[in-house]
């Protein structure tokens, strides 16, 4: 019964892994041999801000008075965003592509500040920011794609994304630089339709700069949101992006 039972479940594997490999009409068999075509996209993202806290700092009070104070900022969840752009993707080889990509991301990043600051008092004291962001940016991507099997194309790529800051406000506990460069790598998927292509990609955004505003807090009119301002030194922008392609 045993050699019965392997038998049977090695013909069946061997069946399976037949047809895996069994070759179907091709849709747009064609349409990767064009040397350059464009395409439109829409997606959605998930981004947060690693902060570097300065800890305890020697603040000016508007009376005049130096105190010491010790706030802590975090991004305390991954907030949700959207993007929409469009692309031109150039044919180098069989298997690499180049993919320029302007597109606009709009989000808002919950910041939280605790404050430290008073050892007598057993309640800490907590303030937020809805640092609203609009990017403008224009992604420079390497692909290098599998062979097509079938309608279907695994692919890897990597690329830079210079981003532009729309949305940077004066009167926030922070502000964020007006301009900042992601590095990002990500995989995918070509499937092929019967009218066109479509290729959903998950890629990881990392900031390679300090996209934080240094001067921001030597400007605020309120000096008790200085303590806030200044709780921070540094900071750089990530984020985990889905993307849709229609080309």
């Amino acid at each position: 019964m045993g050699k019965r039972f392997i038998t049977l479940f090695l013909a069946a594997s061997s069946v399976l892994a037949a047809a895996a490999q069994e070759r179907t009409v091709q849709n747009r068999p064609y349409t990767d041999l064009r040397k350059f075509h464009f395409g439109v996209f829409v997606g959605t993202h998930m981004q947060d801000i690693e902060f570097k806290n300065v800890g305890p700092q020697l603040i000016e009070m508007e009376d005049g008075s130096i105190v010491e104070k010790n706030v802590v900022c975090d991004q305390d969840r991954w907030d949700p965003g959207f993007n929409v752009g469009v692309l031109g993707e150039l044919r180098l080889t069989e298997n690499f592509q180049f993919r320029l990509a302007p597109a606009m991301y709009f989000g808002t990043r919950h910041i939280m500040f605790r404050n430290y600051s008073d050892p007598t008092n057993e309640k800490i004291i907590e303030e937020h920011q809805d640092l609203k962001t609009a990017y403008v940016s224009l992604a420079f991507d390497l692909i290098f794609a599998a062979p097509r099997f079938n309608n279907y194309r695994p692919y890897m790529m990597a690329g830079l994304n210079p981003m532009l800051n729309l949305s940077a406000r004066d009167d926030d506990f922070l502000k964020l630089k007006n301009n900042d460069l992601f590095f990002e790598v990500g995989i995918g998927c070509d499937f092929y339709l019967p009218f066109f292509k479509l290729r959903p990609e998950l890629k990881f955004m990392l900031g390679l700069s300090d996209c934080l505003d240094k001067k921001h807090a030597d400007k605020l009119k309120d000096k008790n949101m200085t303590m806030y301002s200044k709780s921070v030194s540094e900071a750089h922008c990530k984020m985990f992006v889905l993307t849709f392609y229609f080309e």
